[in-house]
């Protein structure tokens, strides 16, 4: 059949939450730096990816769809205004980029086009970079819909997280590089950014950071050591806020709902089917899929639906999951799902254009096949009752760290995990008569600001009063 042509911009705000750099000719850039450091030093590939080769090469069905949906990428990328750019060109070239990375820890910045810094760059996603494109293609979709092609992902993210967890990767914390246009993540201008992104954060006021706070001043750290006291990549990214900086909104007053996570809100979906069509363009919340079929799913069920609150983490923030709620942990576990895995209709079948930055614009999507992680909550407030804290992992940023174990009660505001390598999305789910009033900082959307974690975002009031 013949495949849409997509028309998309140079520069687009579709670059949710800055994970991967506006102007997507500067991902290329990168791929063609990756690539430099191939030819000039190759490297036999590492025992996951290896394994990874052989069941492609042993399966003659998934092996003609990964070399598929490379040369449909190819093809219909430069039908677009972009033209051909410095993709993978096959899964050849894939696995010994793939190999590459996984010795390199994410960079801060990329320069823009008129010569000046831009937003965060490649962050935790430099895999999915390679896979930007080839990820909306047919080829693509069924590809990552393999069950043993994620199981093996999982198996070579996990290798990789283990560099990361190393003094090895602290190296792009301190060293730019100014022939690609990276700064160090302690380079004052990143520096910066990031306080400014824990600044401008929505939540009651006062605001808790001053307008001339330092980065030493909002996150727990050592100035005096050259790492900042960071131990490896991973340990500056889950880095933790000073006391004092995000407090729990009406401590004591179970009536409130704090936020989950520092994010920006994405979408309020009221009146959830138990069961929908999640794979359709308007990615309809399925809470059966969603909720892997736990024990727990009936409960909310029935009447006028359950509510979905999902809001979406930035590349600059915070990335550990507090209590929404005080309660006792009932379940707590990670359910195991997709990794490059896009809303078929949000990639090259959509007539408006393909995702350029995917899997950004199928988060509804992702709530019922990525691997996520499921904590349900008995709270302490009858009138809300048993929800679920739903972290989402996306692409690489998939390791859902869960710190809770179930029979603990937790007061609202305790962490429950963190994300690690990366940023996501993530879903709170409320019961079928839970009366909820939001607290409007500002309109839902893919354009939204963070609301601060740990800042009111709704009320329950008693079902009497409806």
């Amino acid at each position: 059949m013949t495949k849409p042509v997509r028309t998309i911009s140079k520069v687009s705000d579709a670059r949710l939450g800055g994970w991967l750099p506006h102007d997507p000719d500067h991902t290329d850039l990168w791929i063609q730096k990756l690539r430099r450091k191939v030819e000039a030093s190759p490297q036999a590939l590492i025992e996951p990816i290896a394994v990874f080769q052989q069941m492609v090469y042993g399966d003659p069905v998934l092996y003609a769809n990964v070399q598929g949906m490379f040369a449909e990428a190819h093809f219909l990328k430069k039908s677009t205004p972009l033209g051909w750019q410095a993709e993978p060109l096959n899964f050849e070239d894939f696995l010994a980029l793939l190999n590459a990375i996984m010795c390199t820890a994410p960079e801060a910045y990329q320069a823009e086009s008129n010569g000046q810094q831009g937003a965060a760059g490649l962050i935790g996603f430099p895999i999915n970079a390679l896979l930007d494109w080839p990820m909306g293609t047919s080829f693509g979709y069924d590809v990552f819909s393999n069950a043993l092609v994620n199981q093996q992902f999982k198996k070579i993210l996990q290798y990789w997280s283990v560099f990361l967890g190393t003094e090895a990767s602290r190296y792009v914390l301190t060293q730019d590089d100014p022939a690609s246009g990276a700064l160090a993540w302690l380079n004052p201008t990143v520096q910066a950014e990031m306080v400014s992104a824990a600044q401008t954060a929505f939540g009651p006021a006062p605001n808790p950071i001053t307008t001339d706070a330092t980065f030493a001043q909002v996150f727990n750290c050592n100035p005096a050591d050259p790492y900042y006291g960071f131990r490896s990549w991973d340990d500056f990214f889950t880095r933790t806020f000073r006391d004092g900086v995000r407090p729990v909104s009406a401590v004591g007053d179970d009536s409130i709902i704090v936020n989950a996570c520092e994010s920006g809100p994405l979408a309020i979906t009221c009146n959830v089917a138990l069961s929908d069509a999640f794979w359709l363009k308007d990615q309809r919340y399925s809470l059966e899929n969603m909720l892997n079929w736990d024990e727990y799913t009936p409960q909310f069920a029935g009447g006028e639906g359950a509510t979905v609150y999902q809001a979406f983490l930035s590349a600059l923030s915070y990335h550990r999951w507090h209590s929404p709620v005080s309660g006792t942990i009932k379940k707590a576990y990670v359910v195991n799902g997709a990794y490059y895995l896009e809303n078929l209709q949000q990639g090259f079948y959509d007539p408006n254009g393909a995702d350029q930055s995917a899997p950004n614009n199928s988060q509804a999507f992702l709530t019922a096949v990525a691997t996520r992680a499921l904590i349900f909550i008995e709270a302490d407030n009858p009138d809300i009752g048993l929800m679920c804290v739903m972290p989402v992992g996306m692409a690489e940023v998939s390791s859902c760290d869960i710190t809770v174990q179930p029979g603990q009660h937790v007061e609202k505001g305790d962490e429950l995990g963190m994300f690690h390598f990366g940023g996501s999305t993530h879903c709170l789910i409320f019961r079928p008569g839970v009366n909820l009033t939001f607290k409007s900082y500002e309109q839902s959307g893919v354009n939204a600001t963070n609301v601060r974690v740990n800042a009111e975002l709704a009320v329950v009031r008693p079902a009497s009063r409806a």
